[in-house]
């Protein structure tokens, strides 16, 4: 695959899981809301926040910082889940893995992170460096007007 298909390659699959992430997670917003109410807000939280990564991914020509926010929330929401598991949450800990969810918001959670390295590794984020604006040999600097 070419540098290009790769970086398209990455880009839609990480859009995909940051699109099933938001689904998985909205899912769950009505009965975490009456449950657990900030279990609830935050589930809405990140859930929108994946909808904005997922449109950001495929809209825009240079996604760094949708990236990064993307692979940030993901984390965020895999620690989130190991810890409400483990030594729980403020007044909020499961028992189980909640099958299906569970389970498959862990998979498209480290699918996301795992694309995203694959994308930083091939250079997506040096691509975002060959953006600036280059000066010329010759060519003059702009003048620095003061007030």
């Amino acid at each position: 695959m070419t540098s290009r298909t790769t970086h398209l390659a990455l880009r839609g699959t990480a859009a995909s899981c940051a699109l099933a992430n938001a689904v998985i997670h909205l899912s769950l917003v009505p009965s975490h809301l009456t449950e657990m109410p900030y279990i609830g807000i935050l589930f809405l939280v990140g859930s929108v926040v994946m909808l904005g990564v997922a449109a950001g991914l495929v809209l825009q020509r240079q996604p760094l910082g949708v990236w990064l926010i993307g692979a940030a929330t993901s984390v965020g929401m895999i620690i989130g889940f190991l810890l409400s598991r483990t030594v729980g949450l403020p007044d909020y800990r499961e028992a189980g893995w909640e099958p299906p969810y569970g389970a498959l918001s862990l998979v498209v959670e480290g699918i996301f992170v795992l694309t995203f390295l694959a994308w930083f590794k091939e250079g997506g984020a040096a691509r975002v460096a060959d953006l600036r604006p280059r000066r010329t040999p010759g060519m003059k600097a702009p003048p620095v007007r003061l007030p």
